[in-house]
């Protein structure tokens, strides 16, 4: 009787083992389906699931679902990078396009046999400045390329920040005449850091550059020590700026007004953030009413 027993018992087990293994087998083929699924439409924001609780099976469905989570982070980086990228070209086609219209109509200007000399010196003069403008604009385009670039080396060193800023206002002297902007300058002492020159120097350019373009009558300039950081920040009034622009800012395809021909390509403050980062500092913009802020922390000598 206790032989009958044991083989009810042991049939009765393999039959629930056989029943498990049908289930788990039905489990992958359905966990399969709804992959092959997910792969025919990878767009869709479905994941594999198994409608048992073992514990092998349900930690590789996991690990699956862990796996296209990472490839579709992938895909919506890619989309946004392609985007991106249309869009860069769509402003250099216009940086470019823009001057060489110019210069084109200038020249065809300049063919007119009935021109004064005086006209023509005015219309050779505008030509040169387009011209100009455009190495400007390959020279902004090749400095953005070496930002990340292994071939570029720093030379770190102590660096005057405030001899930097007025070599700086000094270069674009006239351009603040012609605009007839007030500039105000306010510093506590020399505040040396330490940074790469070039790198600095191209940093301060870059932010007088920006409040030369979008100022309307004044730019401050303040210097001041924030424990082991030197903080440089430029102020200017402005016409209009909403809290959306200001997230953006620093990004290298934004642009405040996309229908400006005046040079200002949107890159500039993309440098100046990825400059400061190399350098261990950081950037920052806000905007209070009409004003607007930009603000970069260099690391202060000897702190």
């Amino acid at each position: 009787m206790s032989s009958w027993l044991i083989i009810v018992i042991l049939t009765g087990l393999l039959l629930i083992l056989f029943a498990s293994y049908l289930f788990l087998l039905y489990d992958i083929r359905m966990m399969t389906k709804q992959l092959e699924g997910i792969v025919g439409n990878f767009g869709t924001n479905e994941i594999v699931r198994t409608s048992t609780h073992h514990r092998a099976l349900s930690k590789f469905a996991a690990t699956i679902n862990k796996l296209i989570s990472v490839f579709k982070q992938d895909q919506r980086r890619g989309v946004a990078r392609e985007l991106n990228l249309k869009q860069e070209i769509t402003n250099i086609s216009h940086d470019f396009r823009t001057p060489l219209t110019s210069m084109k109509g200038f020249s065809e200007l300049l063919s007119d046999s009935t021109l004064k000399e005086s006209e023509k010196q005015e219309y050779l003069a505008v030509v040169q400045k387009k011209i100009d403008h455009l190495i400007d604009i390959v020279d902004l385009f090749y400095e953005l390329s070496q930002l990340n670039s292994s071939d570029q080396n720093m030379s770190i060193e102590k660096v005057d920040l405030h001899q930097t800023v007025i070599d700086v206002l000094l270069s674009f002297y006239d351009e603040f005449e012609k605009k007839q902007l007030e500039v105000r300058f306010e510093e506590s002492g020399r505040l040396p850091i330490v940074a790469d020159q070039k790198a600095v120097s191209r940093i301060v350019a870059n932010i007088i550059q920006n409040a030369l373009a979008y100022s309307k009558s004044l730019v401050t300039i303040q210097l001041t020590e924030e424990g082991a950081f030197t903080r440089l920040q430029v102020t200017n009034d402005f016409a209009s700026m909403d809290a959306a622009q200001v997230e953006r800012i620093f990004d290298r395809t934004f642009r405040m007004d996309s229908s400006r021909s005046d040079g200002q390509l949107g890159l500039g403050l993309h440098i100046v953030r990825q400059l400061i980062g190399n350098l261990g500092g950081q950037a920052v913009a806000e905007v209070d009413g009409d004003t607007f802020t930009l603000a970069v922390s260099f690391k202060r000598w000897g702190a």
